[in-house]
Formats: C-alpha cells, structure tokens, sequence
C-alpha cells in the first residue's frame, strides 16, 4: 500500500497494548541520509484551552510501529520512556 504523508496525518494512532487512542499523527522525521523513517510525532494537547501551554509531543519510534492501516496507526507505546 502506497501512503502519502498527507494521508497519513488523518490516521489515529493506536496503543495495541492498552487499546487506548494517543492521538492523530502530527508529523514524521525522517533521517535524511538514509531517506529512513525514524519516528511519528504526536503533538501535545492543549492544557486549560491553551491557557496553560500543552503536554509534551509525543515521539514514537518507527521501530515500535506494528501496523499502518486505512484509518489507524497502531504502536507498542510505552508511556513511562
């Protein structure tokens, strides 16, 4: 399957271990020597309507992306690294 980054931003990201929704995928990095994917980022939400800033971005690496599907992107996320 062919995806473009475009696409790819409208895709929920899915914890497979906990079933829980983090987000909708923000952004890619890609390690531009290689042409490699090397994570997705998930960007913080915002706290007190943005009042008070946001959490931290959430970066996952491409290593713990199980599967890209049509509508969601599901990833071993461990909260506490």
């Amino acid at each position: 399957m062919i995806c473009r980054i475009d696409e790819m931003k409208q895709k929920q990201v899915v914890d497979v271990g906990s079933g829980t929704v983090i987000g909708f995928l923000s952004d890619i990095e890609f390690d531009t020597d290689s042409g490699s994917l090397t994570s997705i980022v998930i960007f913080g939400r915002p706290k007190a309507l943005g009042l008070f800033g946001k959490e931290d971005d959430i970066i996952i690496p491409f290593s713990s992306i199980e599967v890209i599907g049509e509508e969601t992107i599901l990833v071993k996320y461990n909260k506490n690294i």
